[in-house]
């Protein structure tokens, strides 16, 4: 009787401990290539998860924190200025209360390093170097953005640095332009264009002699997940073999 209370015990210490804090595991939301995937939070939040992308959220009674482990993500955050709505992707921290901003996260490869893009649509946030680094102690490294700019950064936001740009209302159209199932380039190198279009596809575009083609220019609107098209299209405007393998399509000079 003793063994069952005290099994009884541990089971419901469990649960309450669960239910005042369900914050510390998170939900973990994910997409497959091709896939997009829109979440609603318990806050009114909203996030549209891009191909290739798993994020986890979590939320509690003094912020909301979501870390993008991978891929491209659209938040629209619902306003609650009790509550910051913290995004980590990397190593660096996007600090907003109510805001739409955009985040795309590059893991490291070996021909770059981790970099992460993050796209203010409208509101005003804050970047910083994830809360614990040195540099976050000592405050440096902090980035306000307002609406219409984009902020790159490559590696450790502490150490590298970040570049800003301004995002002018085509540009920022062509950010979203994921969310309609649609690819955007406006004057992009191929070699930029290929690499967008096979974030979308499990059969992947090769440039053959990638030396001679990679600085063609493409412009056009294209649907995400429809390769074939693209790379037809690209062959027609710019003279290229397009050849269709099992595992492939390949564009090559004539």
């Amino acid at each position: 009787m003793q063994w069952a209370l005290a099994a009884l015990f541990l089971v419901l210490a469990s649960v309450l401990v669960l239910a005042l804090q369900p914050w510390q595991t998170g939900e973990v939301y994910a997409t497959g290539v091709g896939e997009h995937r829109v979440v609603m939070l318990a806050d009114g939040s909203r996030m549209s998860l891009n191909t290739a992308t798993k994020v986890r959220a979590s939320l509690s009674s003094s912020k909301r924190v979501v870390d993008v482990e991978s891929g491209e993500a659209l938040f629209e955050v619902a306003k609650d200025t009790s509550r910051p709505f913290l995004v980590t992707a990397g190593e660096t921290e996007v600090k907003a209360t109510g805001t739409a901003f955009l985040v795309r996260l590059q893991p490291s490869s070996q021909e770059v390093s981790t970099s992460l893009e993050v796209t203010l649509i409208e509101g005003q946030v804050v970047l910083r170097p994830q809360a614990g680094l040195v540099a976050a102690a000592e405050g440096a490294g902090l980035v306000v953005m307002t609406a219409g700019e984009r902020v790159r950064v490559d590696g450790a936001m502490a150490a590298s640095g970040c570049s800003k740009v301004r995002v002018e209302g085509p540009g920022l159209d062509r950010a979203v332009a994921w969310t309609r199932g649609e690819a955007s380039f406006d004057d992009v190198t191929l070699n930029e264009a290929v690499a967008e279009m096979n974030r979308y596809s499990s059969k992947p575009i090769v440039m053959v002699e990638a030396a001679r083609l990679k600085a063609l220019r493409v412009s056009g609107l294209f649907w995400t997940g429809d390769s074939a098209r693209f790379a037809r299209a690209v062959g027609a405007l710019h003279g290229l073999d397009v050849r269709e393998q099992s595992d492939r399509l390949e564009l090559a000079p004539r």
